[in-house]
């Protein structure tokens, strides 16, 4: 059987969550990347709860009407302020099976410089 683009990225993402996982103290930040909006999680694997999200839905009009790496990056922005609203500092990167390029490495950029510690 070949192995088609789906079955590359489940296991590119099989084998990053298997190296890592978030914390009460140092969440998860796993970035989720369609074909036309991204979505941000902190995530405690340890209690299996969501302490804060950010979608593209919640940007502001002028936001929304920029390029995806650029939305991306505002994502990123948005993620780093509810952070430090919830309490944390530290993150653990979970890039989901994307390559670390393009809007992947906009919102892990925008987050650093928000605050946030990888």
């Amino acid at each position: 059987m070949k192995k088609t683009k789906q079955d590359s990225k489940i296991l590119r993402k099989k084998r990053v969550r298997a190296r890592i996982s978030g914390t009460g103290l140092c969440p998860r930040l796993s970035v989720a990347r369609g074909l036309k909006s991204t979505t941000v999680q902190l995530i405690d694997d340890e209690k299996g709860t969501t302490l804060a999200s950010a979608y593209e839905r919640e940007l502001s009009a002028a936001d929304k009407k920029k390029t995806k790496t650029e939305r991306a990056s505002a994502l990123g922005a948005l993620i780093a302020k509810k952070a430090h609203e919830a309490g944390v500092s530290a993150v653990v990167f979970d890039r989901g099976g994307n390559a670390y390029h393009g809007r992947v490495r906009a919102v892990a950029q925008a987050a650093r410089e928000g605050g946030l510690q990888f």
